[in-house]
């Protein structure tokens, strides 16, 4: 498995549309945006089988990762965590010195371990409950 950055959004946007707009129920018209022409698109692949995906965004030493998702049969395989990873490293060489994210209530103890702190309060992200979290690169 590995993790590329690619400018192909059609297996970033496949999966975000299985992800968020089929299992998750985010409308679709919240799922798209004008954004993605101005992110760094992390694609990862197992041989040519799309499994997971994140964006990423610089703004001066603040970075920003959002849209991670992971196929259903890759999920517990630490594919999150790798995708999590790799996009830190990817903002610090872009020279950002804190990254943040918004993280699904749930998933927060999934972040916590990565090194993300809870900063900001609860929000309704398309019907998600969700906390912005972030940490030092």
């Amino acid at each position: 498995m590995r993790i590329v950055e690619t400018t192909d959004l059609a297996p970033c946007h496949a999966l975000r549309r299985a992800v968020f707009i089929e299992e998750q129920g985010v409308p679709e018209a919240e799922e798209w945006d004008d954004l993605d022409g101005q992110a760094i698109h992390l694609l990862a692949v197992d041989g040519d089988a799309p499994l997971g995906t994140a964006r990423l965004f610089v703004h001066g030493p603040l970075g920003k990762i959002g849209r991670v998702c992971v196929a259903k049969p890759a999920r517990g395989t630490g594919l999150g965590a790798a995708l999590i990873t790799e996009g830190c490293a990817r903002l610090a060489a872009a020279g950002c010195t804190r990254v943040r994210l918004g993280a699904q209530v749930h998933a927060m103890p999934f972040y916590e371990k990565l090194g993300f702190k809870a900063c900001g309060p609860e929000y309704d992200d398309a019907g998600i409950p969700h906390r912005d979290m972030e940490r030092a690169v």
